[in-house]
C-alpha cells in the first residue's frame, strides 16, 4: 500500500482539485481555481516526478504523507519549518515550471549553480547533492508521462498516482 494516493481531478468548470489519501485513511485536499486550475495540476505533477525519482521522502508530498494539511505549505514561516528536501523539490520544480513555460530547457550545471546560490544564500547544509542530467531526465521523463496522462482526462475525470516513500524511517 502506497504511504499516499494522489488525485487529482480535472473538473468540469476548467478548475481542478487535488486529494491526498494517506495510508491511515486521512486525508488533505484542495480546490485548485481558475487560473491556479490550469498551472497547480501540472506543477503538482512535477513534485510528483521530481521526489519519486530523486527519492525525496521528505519534500511536498512525503510531509503530506506524515500528516502535514495541503494549507500549511502556504502558512506564515512555513519556509522555515521545511526539511532541506522540501526546499530542494521546490527549487527544481521552479526550474522545471520555467522551463516548461519557456520552452528553453535548463542543463544539470544551470541547475546546480542555482541550487548552491540558494543554499549559500540560505546557509543550509547540502553535502553532496548533485543534480546530473541522467537524473534530470528521469525527471523530464516522468513529469512528461504525467502531463500526458493528465491531458488525455476528460472533465470530471481524475489522475491517480501512488506515492511511496523510500524511507519511512527519515520522516521520523
Amino acid at each position: 500500500m502506497p504511504d499516499l494516493t494522489i488525485r487529482i481531478k480535472k473538473k468540469t468548470d476548467g478548475t481542478a482539485a487535488l486529494t491526498c489519501a494517506r495510508a491511515d485513511g486521512t486525508v488533505t485536499w484542495q480546490r485548485q481555481e481558475k487560473q491556479l486550475g490550469a498551472f497547480f495540476p501540472l506543477h503538482d505533477l512535477t513534485h510528483y516526478a521530481v521526489e519519486s525519482v530523486l527519492g525525496f521522502d521528505r519534500a511536498f508530498f512525503g510531509l503530506i504523507a506524515e500528516g502535514w494539511e495541503i494549507s500549511e505549505f502556504s502558512s506564515t514561516g512555513v519556509k522555515d519549518r521545511l526539511p532541506i528536501d522540501a526546499l530542494l523539490s521546490e527549487l527544481i520544480v521552479g526550474f522545471l515550471d520555467l522551463e516548461h513555460r519557456t520552452a528553453h530547457p535548463m542543463t544539470a550545471d544551470e541547475c546546480n549553480a542555482k541550487i548552491n546560490e540558494f543554499v549559500a544564500a540560505e546557509q543550509h547544509g547540502l553535502p553532496g547533492f548533485p543534480l546530473d542530467e541522467v537524473k534530470l531526465a528521469a525527471i523530464r521523463g516522468r513529469r512528461d508521462e504525467l502531463f500526458a496522462q493528465w491531458r488525455a482526462l476528460q472533465p470530471g475525470e481524475a489522475l491517480e498516482v501512488p506515492f511511496t516513500r523510500r524511507s519511512v524511517s527519515s520522516a521520523a
